[in-house]
Parts: structure tokens; sequence; C-alpha cells
């Protein structure tokens, strides 16, 4: 006679069941945990940031009507690459001016570092570090597709197998960092750049004087294996905040005649740009909308798409300007002055190049 087990009470699960739901629980807390690293650093560092100011008595005695610094985010090996660009732009303009710098970094920058700045600058220097939730992978985020992602991208596309290229601190949580706080303008700077013309004016000053609110000095194309759902990510934000997009918007500019992306942008490694802008509902609207949708870390999306797309959407034409007199070299592109008189006046570098 065979043996019928006795029926299970209503409402409970068998045991194996519930060991199956547990071991599969217990799966995604894993795999949706922060990296070994990053939790070590949460907790060496905790949620406030690490700031420290160097002022120089100089530059307070400065007059500025503008509030604008210049921001760098770097890390602390890329100390005499940095160095080096910043004397070039002291040379060719800060000198003259004495705007404060503002440095960044997710690990604390060390004294070596914080003293070659201060001493390679006319203006005050603050150290800040980037808040543990600006430069992590936020929870929504399957891990396991991004490293995929990665794997598949790595011998394909700059910066593919990267993750910490992905983090998305320069497209939407730079200018939240309170040692910007004080500033309404912000030119970006990064390590190994040259600056290859004495600037004769105020980029600062003129921006504000004119109502710009983003300046570029390079165009580029994007690479489209990085980006393949932006665009379409981007037309379903349009369709849901149509009242974000202004009525003078520059969209056409990068749209192919099918009207797809045409991968246009503004390189994002020199930016002059009012913090307006990226402080604004319709940009911070636009950044949670792409961050939600994975496509940092799903894909490859890069700052300079985000900020063209978001430049293109919310501004007007009149509001985006082209700094075309300042001479700028980021390998290996760069921005030479054609204007011959300009150029043999104020640069070294050459235009037919």
């Amino acid at each position: 006679m065979q043996h019928q087990q006795p029926p299970a009470a209503p409402g409970l699960l068998p045991a194996r069941a519930v060991l199956l739901l547990a071991a599969v629980a217990a799966a995604v807390l894993f795999f949706a945990r922060p990296p070994p690293i990053e939790q070590a650093r949460a907790l060496a560092y905790g949620p406030a940031q690490i700031r420290e100011s160097r002022l120089k008595p100089g530059a307070a005695a400065q007059p500025r009507p503008v509030r604008a610094a210049f921001v760098v985010l770097a890390r602390n090996s890329e100390l005499h690459a940095l160095r080096a660009s910043i004397r070039q732009l002291e040379d060719q303009f800060n000198a003259r001016h004495h705007y404060p710098y503002v440095f960044l970094n997710n690990e604390p920058f060390s004294d070596e570092f914080k003293q070659a700045m201060e001493w390679a600058t006319t203006g005050d220097c603050h150290f800040g570090l980037v808040p543990y939730d600006h430069w992590s992978v936020p929870p929504w985020v399957d891990r396991i597709r991004a490293m995929r992602a990665r794997v598949a991208m790595a011998a394909t596309v700059p910066y593919g197998g990267s993750e910490s290229y992905r983090k998305m601190f320069e497209s939407g949580f730079f200018y939240r960092h309170p040692l910007l706080d004080d500033f309404d303008y912000y030119w970006r700077v990064e390590p190994g750049v040259e600056f290859t013309c004495r600037i004769p004016y105020d980029p600062f000053q003129y921006m504000a004087d004119n109502s710009k609110l983003y300046g570029f000095a390079i165009s580029l194309r994007e690479f489209p294996a990085t980006v393949r759902s932006l665009w379409s990510v981007t037309n379903a934000f349009r369709a849901a905040y149509p009242e974000h997009v202004s009525a003078n918007n520059t969209l056409r500019w990068l749209m192919t005649p099918a009207g797809d992306y045409n991968m246009c942008h503004f390189w994002s490694n020199f930016e002059i740009a009012a913090l307006a802008f990226f402080r604004s509902p319709q940009y911070r609207a636009y950044f949670d909308f792409l961050d939600r949708a994975g496509g940092f870390f799903l894909e490859r999306w890069g700052d300079a798409p985000v900020h063209t797309l978001a430049a293109a959407m919310f501004l007007d034409k009149s509001q985006v300007h082209y700094f075309g007199d300042i001479g700028y070299h980021h390998p290996p592109f760069q921005n030479c002055p054609t204007d011959p008189d300009y150029n043999g006046r104020y640069c070294f570098c050459n235009s037919n190049r």
C-alpha cells in the first residue's frame, strides 16, 4: 500500500520551495550590493565629503565680477600631467585673473598633490572628495548585464571595458558638489591638455555679458556602439516632458535626414558653462530619466553626448557659444584659431595640422 503525503497546510509553501526562494533572494542581494572596494570606501570615508581649501591672500583682493571657477576631476597619479596643463592655463589666462580651482577626486588627494596645485595656481584651491553615492552603480542597474556589456565593448570601443569611465559624475552630479555652491560658471580642465593661445579677454565675463549658457571648443562624432539607445530614450523623454523642450531648440543640428541621431557632440573635456544650465529642472529631469534607463552602465553613454543633447533641447541657439579663438589641444584633437593675425599674435598651434 502506498503512503500518501499529507496535504500542505493552506497558505504554506513546501519546504523545498521556501529554500529555493531564499537562495534566489540571497543571489539577488549578492549581485545587487556594491563590490567590496566600494563597500570599503563607503566605510572608510563615510557619507561626508573630505574638503580642504587653501586660500591665496592676493586672490581675494582681485576684483572678479563673475562667480566662476575651474573644475578638475583628477587622480593623484595624474599630478604631473595636470600640473603641466594648469601652468599653461595660468600663463595664458589666469595669472591675470586669479580665478579659483575646485579639485575633485573619488579618493582623498595626497599632500603632494595639494601642495603642487597650490604652487602651480594663482587662485584659491579647494579640494573635495566625490560623495560615494555620486560615484557608484545605482541599485536598479543589473550588474551582470553591465559586466557583459563591458566585456563585449572592451576590444572595440575606447574605454569600453572600463566601469569607472561609466560613473556618471560628469553627467549628473558634479554641479551638485557643495564646493560649487558659491559659483555661477565653471570651466572644465583635464590633465594632459594644452592651452596653445594667450587668452586676451575673460571667457567667464563674456559668457555672463552675452547671456551664454554653454561654450565649447571642439565637436566630434560619438562611437555609435556606445549610445545605441540614447536617442530613443531622449525621444521618450521629449514625449513625456514636452514642456521642458525649448521652442527655439537646435535638435535638428543633431539629426540625420531620417530623424536619427547623427552622433555629433561637443567634446566636453573643454567646457565653459553656466551652472544654472545643469542645475535647471529641465536638465535634472533629463539626467534622472537617463539614469533610470541604465544606459550609462548597460551601454557607455558619455557625458559629452548627454550635455550636447541637453543643450540642444533646453537652450536657444543664441545661448550656445563656440570658442574658436581659444587654442586647445587634447590629443589627438585640437582647436586652433585660423585667423592668421590672431594666430600669429597669440598662439603657438598650427591651424593647418
